[in-house]
């Protein structure tokens, strides 16, 4: 068992369907890792707090006041607690833009980061900023694009360590609806996809992204009248959906070097696509960059304490 006097902090990481807390020693070295399916979007904003501690009861001391570092959608209009966003261009907010939040639990000091948003193109960001702070930790002189990919994957183009531009795609919420929702759902696979399947498909729509809803319906006739297998539609779906993501985002940014913040399956779909095209990716582990923001945060709010 871990001592809660070895724990100095805790940094949150606040989905709309995930909350995932680190503990964290004085050396920032986690000492405890958990999370729960209490996200933002299962939660009323008086149910927050309770949430929290459910996760993290047993790492706090009483008498003593622990540091809570929260990025992502706790901090949304509907979360616990708003915290405006920053406008872009503008480097990634860190804990001088960050929201104080008014607990019942007194051993709880909770500051929520805000995320970002753009007026033109209209687009927002909440948790990504906190990855790419952690990111620009250790390459504060990269100048190219990102890619954050997800249920709402980010694209965004860093200049001198300002996020310049970025932009949304829905293509993992589609992909979900289509995959539950759909005609299709009756000829997928709930196993791996086929990955020729899928970067035909990614080639198909770099070329003829006006395709795209004529191929999907393709996918269902396909398993009925030519025996597309299960695995090849999956594989088919999803690569029609990055490809035509792919295609939409190449007259906006530069691909051709792209850093991808994220290492799961969906990351490795965006790199196997972008190497289709002959494109160079880098995939980084999300989780550890997320990490790495949240401490950044935390390092400067402990120097402004007296």
């Amino acid at each position: 068992m871990t001592s809660n006097a070895d724990i100095a902090w805790i940094a949150a990481d606040w989905g709309t369907t995930n909350l995932r807390i680190w503990a964290l020693d004085a050396d920032d070295c986690p000492i405890v890792h958990r999370s729960s399916e209490k996200g933002m979007g299962a939660l009323a904003p008086d149910q927050f707090e309770a949430a929290l501690l459910e996760l993290v009861e047993d790492c706090l001391t009483a008498g003593r006041t622990t540091p809570v570092i929260v990025c992502g959608m706790a901090g949304s209009r509907q979360g616990w607690s708003e915290a405006p966003y920053k406008t872009a261009p503008c480097p990634p907010p860190g804990i001088h833009d960050a929201t104080a939040v008014a607990t019942d639990d007194p051993r709880l000091d909770v500051r929520i980061l805000p995320g970002i948003k753009q007026m033109s193109p209209a687009d927002v960001m909440r948790g990504e900023e906190t990855q790419i702070a952690g990111f620009l930790a250790s390459r504060p002189n990269f100048e190219g694009l990102l890619c954050l990919p997800g249920t709402h994957t980010k694209w965004a183009a860093l200049e001198s360590g300002v996020i310049t531009r970025f932009r949304t795609s829905m293509t993992g919420e589609v992909y979900a609806l289509l995959r539950k929702q759909s005609v299709l759902q009756h000829g997928l696979s709930a196993e791996a996809l086929d990955e020729t399947a899928f970067t035909e498909a990614v080639l198909e729509m770099a070329q003829h992204p006006e395709r795209l809803t004529g191929e999907l319906f393709g996918i269902r006739a396909s398993g009925l009248v030519d025996d597309l297998s299960p695995q090849a539609a999956s594989g088919r779906l999803s690569g029609l959906l990055i490809g035509a993501e792919l295609a939409a985002m190449a007259p906006i940014f530069d691909l051709k070097q792209t850093a991808i913040l994220g290492s799961d399956t969906i990351a490795k779909a965006y790199a196997t696509a972008l190497r289709t095209l002959e494109h160079k990716s880098d995939p980084l582990d999300a989780d550890t960059l997320t990490l790495t923001g949240l401490t950044l945060a935390y390092k400067t709010h402990l120097k402004e304490q007296p």
